[in-house]
């Protein structure tokens, strides 16, 4: 295995996952704002899992978003 290459894989992965995740989460937030279904102060509890199938490996990550 080549852990340069490996590692830069796994970099750039989890880079798409953070921009594709933040990004999906914004204009969900936003949406709910616009109709009136969040204030703006609220915490969302979130939870995120990213399988890796050829592993049989699923890592859960847990926290919050404040919105204030």
């Amino acid at each position: 295995m080549d852990e340069e290459a490996f590692n830069m894989s796994v970099r750039k992965f989890l880079k798409q996952l953070g921009v594709t995740s933040q990004r999906e989460i914004e204009a969900a937030v936003r949406e709910r704002l616009e109709a009136g279904e969040l204030k703006g102060d609220e915490t969302l509890v979130t939870e995120a899992t990213v399988t890796v199938g050829e592993l049989g490996k699923e890592i859960v990550v847990r926290g919050e978003i404040r919105l204030r």
